[in-house]
Order: structure tokens, then C-alpha cells, then sequence
């Protein structure tokens, strides 16, 4: 007998924290890993960071994959991985919100596959965040249609950051994400770097530093 819908991929994965408690933080950060990695391997950036009075928190992909296929694919392809992702990010800002740190303390950070995944949230669910960091990644999609996203990010503070030659993200999808962004209030900064490669540099480093200690 057919028990239902099957669950979503993602919504048992593991979850790690890092930094302050939650009753202690002043701000939260959410790191959202690439395609490969584990919610251990992107909270090492918390020590790199180095931002006191945070708690950082960190989501794992089933498999180590948020969706299987290129965000460049159509979106249909990669279903129900990326619905399944975006939805583990609301439930991580529902927590934190219970826990007393607000969305506008709340600092959405992701790296490849988690920076897809940490834009496209921001685009589809606009408020006021501490922050948006898109690190080599881009809005989710074939094509992307601006009118498919509405709302207002009420000033929050965008990083995106990415090579100009990245193998894996195309540097017209980062300016495309950087001007859909601005268009719903965000206060983008956008940083294409010159032969980087797929990777974060101390540059960005430094700027996602001084966005988080803002919050």
C-alpha cells in the first residue's frame, strides 16, 4: 500500500553548530556547504571568521548533494533536492527565531551548491536579514526570470563573491543574482575575482568578516 509522499531528501540531515550558544549569541550564522562537502567541513569557516558573540549553525546535505544536477539546469531536474534544501533553511531561521535571533540577526551564508541555495531563499523569501553571502554560487535555474521574485530585503547587506572564470559558475549568473538582489532593496556588493578559481579568497574572507561583526 502506498504510504504517501515520499519524505523530503533533506529533512532528517544533520545539523551542527559552532561558536556562541543560542542563548548567549548575538547574531546566528547559517552556512550552507557545497556540492561534496558536510555541515563539518563549511563550520570550519567559524574559526576563520572568528566573530565573537555567534553561534553558527550548519546544515548536511543527504548524500553531500543538495540537488544533483548544475543550477544552470532546469529547475524541474533538480526537484525535489532543491525545494527540499530551501526548506531545511526555513525550518534552521524558524529555530533560531524561537530561540530569540530574528531573521535581521540572521546572517545566510553559502558557499557553490549552499551559496544557490542561500541567494535563491533570499530572492523567494525577502525580509530583512543580517546578511547574504553568496560565495561561487548564483540564483537557481535554466533561465531566471526576474518577475518570479518580489518582495523587499529592506536593505540587508548582500556579498557576492566568485571568480570571473569560475569552471563551475558563469560570472553573468553572479551579476544577474547581484541586480536581481538590488532590486528587492538589498545593499549588494558584488566582487568578481580575476582567475580565482573555485574557491574563497582572503578578500572575501575579510568582507563576510566585517558583514557578520555589522550584524
Amino acid at each position: 500500500m502506498d504510504s504517501g509522499a515520499a519524505p523530503p531528501p533533506h529533512g532528517e540531515g544533520p545539523v551542527e553548530t559552532a561558536g556562541a550558544a543560542l542563548d548567549a549569541a548575538s547574531r546566528a550564522v547559517v552556512l550552507v556547504h557545497g556540492r561534496g562537502a558536510t555541515a563539518g567541513s563549511i563550520l570550519t569557516l567559524h574559526e576563520e571568521l572568528a566573530v565573537a558573540d555567534t553561534a553558527y549553525v550548519a546544515p548536511g546535505a543527504a548524500g553531500r548533494t543538495w540537488y544533483p544536477n548544475s543550477f544552470l539546469a532546469p529547475v524541474a531536474s533538480n526537484e525535489p533536492g532543491r525545494s527540499s534544501g530551501l526548506g531545511v533553511i526555513s525550518a534552521i531561521l524558524e529555530e533560531l527565531s524561537t530561540a530569540g535571533i530574528q531573521p535581521a540577526e540572521t546572517v545566510l551564508l553559502g558557499f557553490s551548491q549552499g551559496a544557490c541555495l542561500a541567494t535563491e531563499f533570499a530572492a523567494r523569501h525577502p525580509r530583512r536579514y543580517g546578511g547574504v553571502v553568496g560565495l561561487s554560487g548564483g540564483l537557481i535555474g535554466q533561465e531566471i526570470d526576474p518577475s518570479a521574485y518580489d518582495g523587499d530585503l529592506a536593505g540587508t547587506p548582500v556579498f557576492l563573491g566568485c571568480s570571473d572564470r569560475d569552471p563551475h559558475i558563469p560570472a553573468p549568473r553572479v551579476e544577474q543574482t547581484g541586480a536581481i538582489l538590488d532590486s528587492l532593496g538589498g545593499d549588494v556588493d558584488q566582487r568578481l575575482y580575476e582567475g580565482m578559481g573555485h574557491t574563497i579568497n582572503e578578500d572575501e574572507r575579510s568582507a563576510v568578516e566585517a558583514l557578520i561583526r555589522a550584524v
